[in-house]
C-alpha cells in the first residue's frame, strides 16, 4: 500500500471532519469585548441563525463542501490499493485521482464560504458608520479554513499518487520465455554434438 495514499486519506478524511464540525458550529462570529462590557457575556452566531443573503450563500457553499468531502472519502476508499473493490490497479488509480479532484473542490468551496463570511464580519467591524452590534471572527471560521486546507492537500496528494502506479515495474514474461527457449535449444544442439562425436571416432578406428 502506498504511503502517499495513506497520507492523502488522512488529510482528506480529517479535513472532511473539520468541515462538518465548522458547518454545524454556532461560533461563526462572536461579539466584541467592548460591546459586552456591561453584561460581561459573549453572543455567538452560526450559519443557521440568520437569513441574510450572504449567509445563505455561505450556507450553500458549506453544504456543497461537506457533500463533496463525503463523496471524496468514499472514492478514496475505493481507490486505495489495499482494498479489494474498485477493479484493477489502473482503475483504482483513476478512482484515486477522481477522489483527489473531489477533495480539492470541497476545500475550495469551504475556503470560499468561510472567506466570504469573514469578509462581511471585518467590513462591518471596521466601518465607522455601522452602528449595530459588531462581531469578531469565531472559532468555526478557523476550523473551516483548516479543514479546507487539509482537503486541498489530501486531494493534491491523491492526484499525484497516480504516477506511483505508472512507475511500478512490469514482469518480463516474454523475455524470460525467450531465454528459456534459447537455452533449451543450445542444450539440445550440444547434446547432439556430444552424441555424434563418439560415432565418428568409432568409424575411423574401424577402417584402421
Amino acid at each position: 500500500m502506498s504511503r502517499a495514499q495513506i497520507s492523502a486519506l488522512v488529510f482528506g478524511v480529517g479535513g472532511f471532519g473539520a468541515l462538518v464540525a465548522a458547518t454545524t458550529s454556532n461560533e461563526w462570529k462572536v461579539t466584541t469585548r467592548a460591546s459586552s462590557v456591561i453584561t460581561a457575556t459573549w453572543v455567538y452566531q452560526g450559519l443557521w441563525m440568520n437569513c441574510a443573503g450572504y449567509i445563505q450563500a455561505c450556507r450553500g457553499l458549506m453544504i456543497a463542501a461537506v457533500s463533496l468531502g463525503f463523496f471524496g472519502s468514499i472514492f478514496a476508499l475505493f481507490g486505495m490499493k489495499c482494498t479489494k473493490v474498485g477493479g484493477s490497479d489502473k482503475a483504482k488509480a483513476k478512482i484515486a485521482c477522481l477522489a483527489g479532484i473531489v477533495f480539492i473542490l470541497s476545500g475550495l468551496c469551504s475556503m470560499t464560504g468561510c472567506s466570504l463570511y469573514a469578509n462581511k464580519i471585518t467590513t462591518e467591524f471596521f466601518d465607522p458608520l455601522y452602528v449595530e452590534q459588531k462581531y469578531e471572527l469565531g472559532a468555526a471560521l478557523f476550523i473551516g479554513w483548516a479543514g479546507a486546507s487539509l482537503c486541498i492537500i489530501g486531494g493534491v496528494i491523491f492526484c499525484f499518487s497516480i504516477s506511483d502506479n505508472n512507475k511500478t515495474p512490469r514482469m518480463g514474461y516474454a523475455y524470460n520465455g525467450a531465454t528459456s527457449v534459447m537455452s533449451s535449444r543450445t542444450k539440445y544442439h550440444e547434446g547432439d554434438f556430444k552424441t555424434t562425436n563418439p560415432s565418428k571416432q568409432f568409424d575411423k578406428n574401424a577402417y584402421v
